[in-house]
């Protein structure tokens, strides 16, 4: 056990990821060393930042906790604290089975954590933080909570009601990182084109080409203002959700240079018996009304999405129309998960869960191996184009880089051969030479 060290484990997803950094700026600012996903764990201090949107998280959650239970037993660490979305929502059985966990915080509440081992919070730092990203891009979380009622999830259960911030908060924390070299922003909460609905009373959402540029304190207007801050290369777009849609934002879009020609949408399904179950508000032709007036707006865009399979009653017809449906719009990204039945949820109360497990696993590999094929293909339209590419990294045979269109650890990367000296955090001319399905090869062009 180090003395001094403070050892922070993330699980989940991005928007933990902020809370992690958050608190680990706090640590230093009263004195400790900070590792973040440390390969050895040996602080004084360990924080585990807990995920809980499904089953299969809440059971990395808990495999993690038991872990380092053991290795407070053996010594190898210090005091263990726990927080995020499992200690949120399962506090009082968590309290109960884990005992040698010294304190459990929730999703909010974690800032008592350092006054609660004798040290000051810093106020005047609340939105600082400490990038555990390479330093040119930054995540920037623009809300909390969620106000949509779709059946199968449990993230309202666990964050609340929908809570922006404000435009100047998150335009001050734009600025800050800036200047601190920043110069790519993932945007991220867990319902983006929701934003600003909830306290900018004159926020709208357009619904025609009249009403464009009318609608002030909304998703399109910060777009727009963090576009204008100088430094900013690229802003790119997590988790919209499809039902009344913001149009005014593809305006935006198309305008602003530095805006990607990306939106991340879960769409979940396509069937009309399986939407109006999920209660996810849209049918099936205005989900397809929606891809074609978004890609119609601004034809370069490139779409991530998430399908569902396994929902309480999804037929093989269901199934079809999914699987059709993909084959249609051909996502350029496209990720998927099978159905769990989530305590607490208006599935688990009001559904069965009727798809055996098996089931679920044959229809999430079959939708994958469709959407393999058209990764390729999208991927091939690729090669002889010349790409502006941000470097991330550099390895033994290539550096790491990512176009536009392509989001950290989710989507694919660029393999760039070492003809010329490229360095990370830089823009360059890549022309591709060569595709696979989830990665694309090039050269840097002088």
């Amino acid at each position: 056990m180090r003395k001094n060290k403070v050892d922070i484990i993330t699980l989940g997803c991005s928007k933990n990821l902020v809370d992690s950094e958050l608190l680990m700026l706090q640590f230093q600012l009263n004195g400790y060393a900070v590792a973040h996903d440390a390969t050895q764990i040996d602080g004084e201090i360990v924080v585990v930042n807990t995920c809980a949107f499904i089953g299969d998280a809440q059971e990395e959650s808990i495999n993690m906790i038991l872990t380092l239970e053991e290795a407070k037993k053996q010594g190898r660490i210090g005091r263990l604290y726990v927080m995020g979305c499992l200690s949120e929502r399962f506090l009082k059985d968590l309290k109960k089975e884990m005992p040698l966990v010294d304190k459990f915080y929730g999703k909010f509440n974690w800032k008592s954590l350092i006054e609660d081992i004798g040290k000051s919070y810093h106020p005047d730092h609340a939105t600082d933080r400490v990038l555990t990203t390479p330093s040119h891009y930054a995540y920037i979380k623009i809300s909390e909570g969620c106000n949509r009622t779709c059946a199968f999830c449990s993230i309202p259960l666990i964050t609340g009601k929908y809570q922006s911030r404000t435009i100047e908060d998150i335009l001050a924390e734009v600025k800050h990182l800036t200047s601190k070299g920043v110069k790519e922003f993932q945007l991220v909460a867990q319902d983006l084109t929701y934003y600003g609905l909830d306290f900018y009373k004159h926020a709208f959402i357009p619904t025609s080409p009249l009403e464009r540029g009318r609608g002030r304190g909304g998703l399109p207007e910060l777009v727009e203002r963090i576009s204008d801050i100088s430094g900013v290369e690229w802003i790119r777009l997590h988790y919209g959700y499809p039902s009344h849609f913001p149009y005014d934002l593809l305006r935006v879009m198309q305008e602003r240079s530095n805006v990607c020609k990306y939106m991340d949408i879960a769409l979940q399904h396509i069937s009309d018996p399986v939407l109006k179950r999920m209660r996810r508000n849209i049918t099936k032709q205005e989900t397809y009304d929606l891809i074609g007036r978004i890609r119609n707006e601004v034809p370069d865009i490139n779409l991530r999405t998430t399908m569902m399979v396994g929902y309480p009653g999804e037929t093989d017809q269901d199934f079809d129309e999914l699987i059709e449906f993909v084959n249609d719009i051909r996502f350029e990204r496209l990720g998927a998960f099978a159905y769990s039945h989530e305590l607490g949820t208006y599935a688990y109360i009001h559904l069965s869960d009727d798809i055996p497990d098996e089931i679920k696993q044959e229809r999430l590999d079959y939708l994958m191996q469709v959407q393999e094929k058209i990764s390729l293909v999208s991927n091939g339209q690729k090669v002889g184009k010349i790409f502006r590419t941000i470097i991330d990294r550099e390895e033994t045979d290539y550096y790491i880089g990512r176009t536009e269109y392509d989001s950290p650890e989710v989507d694919n990367e660029v393999l760039i051969s070492k003809e010329l000296k490229l360095i990370p955090g830089q823009f360059y001319n890549v022309k591709i030479e060569n595709a696979e399905i989830f990665d694309l090869f090039g050269k840097a062009l002088y």
